[in-house]
C-alpha cells in the first residue's frame, strides 16, 4: 500500500495534525521515561503528580529517590524510573551545567539523537520523541502501535526490530510529513488497528489492507 495514500486517508480521518511544543525538553524526556513500558493514563497521572510535587527539574534531581518513587508509582516499574529520572537529570547537569536543552535544536538530527542515546535508558524512540515533540525535528518515534500498523500494511518486514523501524520508516517519510504521519499511525492503532481483534470493518484502510497480520 502506498505511504501517500495511507498518509491522505488516514490524515482525513484523524488530522489535520499542526506541530506544537508539547512540554519543554527536559520535562518531555521527563515524560518519555514515565511513559516507558505503562499506559498512557498511568504515564500521564505521575507525570502530572511529578510536575506538582517538584517545582523544577532541579528539585527532581536532588530529591531522594525514595519521595520521586512515591510520587510515580502510578506509572509502573515506578523504582527503576525513579532512579533513572534522578540519574539521568543529573548526568545532564554535569554534562552541561543546565537542564537547557535547546542546543539540541542546532545540532545536526542525528547528532541530537547520539547525544540524547548516551544516557541511561534513553533509546531511539525517547530521542525521537523529544526531538519531534519539543523541537519539530524531522524524527520518526516508534511506539507499540505504530511497529503493529506498519507491520501489518507491509512498511517493515516481518523481522524488522522496534529499534530498526526508527530509521527505516524515517527514511520512507518526507521530512514535513513525519509528524503527521507519525499521529496518523499511533491514533489508528489505538482506534481501530488493535493488537487483538482488529476493528477492519471500520477501517479507512481495508479495501487496500494486505492484512500482513504478523506481529
Amino acid at each position: 500500500m502506498m505511504l501517500s495514500r495511507v498518509l491522505q486517508l488516514l490524515g482525513a480521518e484523524y488530522g489535520p495534525f499542526e506541530w506544537r511544543p508539547r512540554y519543554e525538553p527536559i520535562w518531555e524526556l521527563i515524560y518519555t521515561i514515565l511513559s516507558q513500558h505503562t499506559s498512557d493514563v498511568n504515564s500521564e497521572r505521575a507525570f502530572n503528580k511529578l510536575f506538582s510535587e517538584f517545582a523544577s527539574p532541579s528539585d527532581i534531581a536532588n530529591a531522594e529517590v525514595t519521595k520521586i518513587e512515591k510520587t510515580i508509582r502510578s506509572a509502573g516499574l515506578f523504582r527503576v524510573k525513579a532512579r533513572r529520572i534522578k540519574e539521568v537529570l543529573n548526568c545532564i547537569l554535569k554534562e552541561i551545567g543546565s537542564f537547557d536543552l535547546s542546543f539540541l535544536s542546532e545540532m545536526p538530527m542525528d547528532d541530537a539523537k547520539k547525544w540524547l542515546k548516551k544516557l541511561d535508558g534513553i533509546g531511539p524512540k525517547t530521542a525521537a520523541i523529544i526531538l519531534c515533540f519539543s523541537f519539530g525535528m524531522p524524527a520518526m518515534p516508534v511506539d507499540t502501535h505504530i511497529f503493529r500498523v506498519a507491520k501489518r500494511l507491509g512498511f517493515i518486514g516481518s523481522k524488522v526490530t522496534a529499534e530498526q523501524a526508527h530509521d527505516i520508516l524515517e527514511s520512507m517519510i518526507s521530512p514535513e510529513d513525519i509528524y503527521s504521519f507519525h499521529l496518523c499511525l499511533i491514533n489508528h492503532g489505538r482506534e481501530i488497528c488493535k493488537a487483538v481483534a482488529p476493528k477492519c470493518q471500520k477501517c479507512v484502510l481495508e479495501s487496500d489492507c494486505p492484512k500482513l497480520f504478523t506481529s
